[in-house]
């Protein structure tokens, strides 16, 4: 090589090594070390104890940019020339007009250099760094246009960089206002020790400490001077509570705040009348509750906020998988893109926003970076941490032709893939969006709870009254004694005792408890089902899922692994070859598997595959096509030969089958492996051969199908099989006979669901293809297998997907579902019993023969860790859960 190069070595350490001759024109290279991320120990585990390493070769035109960040640049670095422009440039037919494009562009003054490339249809020009007009890109754009080739400018996208920057602006937010929640907490807590000061002398004394009424606690003592405190608290840190409660009760929709506000003023008003108007000789001067009721709310609503950030602290960590910025590779049309090569000699690597990635773009991604996109690998070799997609610890190893997801974490060298979606349609972008749909989809449950906390503020507003009513009317006169509990005070006084008990109901119950139970449990499940790769719909879906007692499994892709391979080729009249070609031209825009093995072996014998017109599939039964003139179908036998007016005699199917028995009996017979026959069948000729097919049963079909059984939920098998097939699979995976339903069409296994859940029973249905779509929308939880990050109609139908193509994730799901209905119902069985008991102590239900009565700042304070148990308590979700799945793992 006669220019200059930069290698790039891996070392076994945090960052990229550098070296180049001093002969290199190579510009513009700013790496910085990489991002330290907690699962890099891991790579020592394949690797043998140390990374690999893997040596590159950069040619001179090259210019890689500043790593992937997900901020654009800043003024100052494009102010250094860091700057580059891409444009669209459509109607280039040929190699003339790729170089007459490039020369209109590198005759401009303003442009560094320029590469062109016509399959791309994309132009990318680096603008000269002393360049300080704006409108670069329109201008270039318009001289091609003017040219013959009409070109826009590739502006940023608007997609996964913004909504990344309006989460990420949502979570500081909340950071702020919990910030400021603190610092009301502070404010709040030292007026109540001003309070509790004039308190601290009696304390002492209690404890056998004497200390004499310094000038400073005499002024505690003041009742001028407790009012002042306690004005300052409603009016200070207790303002907002006070003025949402007044606005939700203005508006008819009362709230938490309400009650804490009218029980917090209401002990303000009446302490304030008795300290102005002595006459009365109330002496009901309780100025300190309202400080501590505040004091003790605000400190709950702090910690029930703190509490709130960490149970979507999973969703935050998935924002961090979404890289805002790419390195797009632009290389010229007449360059060879070597596989061996990360990039080619006369390539240029620019960073743009992820969302002006398209499908068919080269991108660039360096080790220890996020893959933007999803794609194929064209060139390098690494290993890539994919756990938000399977769960698996260990980092997957990826070279030429394998598919790489958004979101994983590239770890042992550069990569080049070819992007298959853009930034907002990626794989990460996909989950993210689906978490947050789910998330704002409530469980049914749900909606008892809110039934309950709608009125229920009136019904304590109405306690509270009657509390009140009853004890000074009625209750001091019935139960003369209880004047001599403290709450009564010094004097004994009714009114005292009947305003503190109704402030009490007032302030201790707590709709809030109804209100999180379920929310906060439902936000921590999908986000860790997220994280465990299992991309669930909703509340509802979780739900439905752990009342599930049938696991509906689809046979091939679902219990056996998707990915067949043609076993044998028979015909009776015809070479295998020729039954094999005619076959994948039928098969070859099918998307089943089956259809895909016939279409691979036909290509790695290099046959010559005609073109077809007419294309026809039909889910479950085969697909139908014209064929050098003449219909060829090729699917089940029922449907080969219904496709066409003359059948085949009987004899020739049995000397057909024979034949194939015999090609079979060759081969070692395996438990294991599922074999499908498919017919081929010609226009004027009926059947003329049969192709089978071989699959192997996936590793954990069979304990999953035990996992299941020991959760007392049954299995039963639907799938468009032969019986012969089917049978030996189910036999194998530990499945009854009764179990099996084989043969059924698309509409028949959507039958078969239908009749258990006439009889009671709630179905789960697990597929992977088109033909099991209709089954999975049907079924009370429909689960989709999502094969190679690709959408389907299966995971369109489906209410999970399962992002790692396991079929023991189906049991992670359950056990997910039943973890967080599990915490939703302690959440509701707390809230509700914590109000059944509460506010009955409250309003005084002990006082008469136990001596007990609870103070307004007790109350307060009980109040605020109602709700902290239910947000705690959905948070340890992630703790037990996750503890649990590590352990099986």
């Amino acid at each position: 090589m006669a220019s200059g190069l930069l290698r790039i070595s891996l070392s076994p350490h945090r960052n990229l090594s550098f070296s180049y001759d001093s002969k290199s024109n190579v510009h513009g290279f700013g790496f910085r070390s990489l991002p330290q991320r907690r699962r890099s120990q891991r790579l020592s585990k394949v690797s043998g104890g140390r990374a690999p390493n893997f040596n590159y070769f950069f040619a001179k035109a090259v210019d890689v940019g500043a790593p992937a960040k997900s901020t654009p640049l800043t003024e100052e670095q494009q102010k250094r020339g860091e700057s580059s422009v891409l444009l669209d440039v459509t109607g280039m037919m040929c190699g003339a007009c790729v170089a007459r494009v490039k020369s209109v562009l590198s005759a401009d003054k303003r442009v560094e250099s320029a590469v062109v490339n016509m399959v791309t249809e994309t132009a990318a020009v680096r603008v000269r760094p002393e360049v300080v007009e704006e409108a670069v890109g329109e201008s270039l754009a318009r001289k091609l246009t003017e040219c013959g080739f009409p070109t826009k400018e590739r502006v940023p996208g608007t997609g996964v960089e913004e909504n990344v920057r309006k989460w990420r602006e949502m979570a500081e937010k909340k950071e702020e206002l919990l910030v400021k929640s603190r610092n009301r907490v502070a404010f709040a807590w030292a007026l109540v020790a001003l309070c509790c000061g004039s308190h601290a002398s009696h304390i002492l004394h209690s404890l056998g400490i004497h200390v004499g009424h310094g000038s400073f606690l005499e002024l505690l003592h003041n009742s001028y001077v407790k009012g002042g405190i306690a004005l300052a608290a409603l009016l200070g840190p207790g303002r907002g509570i006070l003025f949402d409660g007044l606005r939700a009760f203005s508006k008819g929709s009362p709230n938490m705040n309400s009650l804490v506000g009218f029980g917090s003023v209401a002990a303000f008003a009446i302490s304030l009348v008795s300290l102005l108007n002595p006459g009365l000789q109330w002496e009901a001067s309780f100025f300190d509750e309202p400080v501590m009721l505040l004091g003790f709310v605000l400190l709950g609503r702090s910690l029930e906020e703190r509490a709130r950030i960490k149970a979507s602290s999973d969703m935050n960590e998935l924002l961090s998988l979404i890289s805002t910025r790419s390195r797009l590779v632009i290389t010229s049309s007449e360059s060879d893109s070597s596989a061996d090569n990360v990039l080619c000699s006369d390539a240029m690597c620019v960073e743009v926003p992820t969302d002006d990635i398209r499908v068919g773009d080269s991108v660039l991604v360096l080790p220890g970076e996020t893959i933007p996109v999803d794609g194929k690998v064209l060139a390098g070799r690494s290993v890539v941490d994919e756990s938000m997609l399977t769960g698996e610890s260990l980092p997957v190893f990826k070279e030429v032709g394998f598919v790489v997801s958004a979101g994983t974490i590239n770890w042992g060298g550069p990569l080049r893939i070819e992007a298959s979606s853009n930034g907002s349609n990626s794989t990460i972008s996909k989950i993210i969006s689906m978490v947050e749909d789910a998330q704002g989809r409530a469980a049914p449950i749900q909606r008892l709870a809110d039934s309950i906390a709608g009125p229920f503020v009136y019904i304590v507003m109405t306690l509270s009254a009657a509390t009140f009513t009853f004890w000074y009317y009625l209750g001091t006169h019935i139960f003369p004694d209880i004047l001599l509990n403290d709450i009564a005070g010094p004097d004994g006084n009714p009114l005292l005792l009947s305003l503190k008990l109704s402030v009490d109901v007032l302030v201790v119950s707590c709709p809030c408890a109804l209100g999180l139970a379920t929310p906060t449990a439902i936000l921590v499940g999908t986000s860790l089902g997220a994280k465990q790769g299992l991309l669930i719909r909703g509340g509802d879906v979780l739900e439905r899922l752990a009342s599930v007692d049938y696991v509906a499994l689809d046979k091939t892709g679902t219990l056996t692994e998707g990915k067949p391979t043609l076993s044998a080729v028979t015909s009776l009249l015809y070479e295998e070859q020729e039954i094999l070609r005619i076959a994948a031209a039928v098969e070859k825009t099918a998307l089943h598997p089956i259809a895909k093995a016939i279409v691979n072996k036909a290509e790695s014998l290099n046959l010559t595959i005609p073109i077809t017109t007419g294309q026809l599939a039909e889910p479950g039964f085969g697909s139908l096509a014209e064929v050098d003139g003449r219909l060829v179908a090729v699917g089940s036998l029922e449907w080969v030969c219904d496709r066409f007016q003359r059948g085949t005699n009987l004899s020739d199917l049995k000397k057909l089958e024979n034949s194939m028995m015999h090609q079979l009996s060759n081969e070692v017979s395996l438990t294991n492996h599922s074999r499908t026959v498919v017919y081929v069948g010609r226009e004027g000729e009926g059947v003329i051969g049969a192709i089978a097919v071989c699959d192997s049963l996936r590793h954990d079909a069979k304990s999953v199908v035990t996992r299941l059984q020991k959760k007392g939920i049954k299995t039963i098998l639907l799938s468009g099989d032969r019986e012969e097939a089917v049978a030996t699979i189910a036999k194998t995976v530990g499945m009854e006979s009764e179990s099996i339903n084989a043969s059924l069409t698309p509409q028949q296994k959507s039958g078969v669901i239908k009749s258990l859940q006439t009889a009671g029973h709630r179905v789960a249905m697990v597929g992977d293809g088109i033909n099991d779509a209709p089954s999975l929308a049907l079924a009370d939880v429909g689960i989709a297998m999502q094969v190679e990050s690709q959408q389907s109609a299966a995971s369109d139908a489906a209410s999970i997907i399962l992002l790692g193509n396991k079929l023991s994730q189906v049991v992670d799901a359950l056990d997910l579902a039943q973890a967080t209905m599990a915490k939703v119902y302690q959440n509701l069985s707390w809230a509700v019993a914590y109000n059944a008991v509460a506010v009955p102590i409250a309003a005084g239900v002990l006082l008469p023969h136990f001596d007990f009565a609870m103070t307004p700042s007790l109350s307060g304070g009980l109040m605020a860790l109602s709700s902290i148990f239910v947000v705690t308590n959905s948070v340890l979700l992630q703790q037990l859960h996750g503890s649990d799945k590590n352990k099986q793992s």
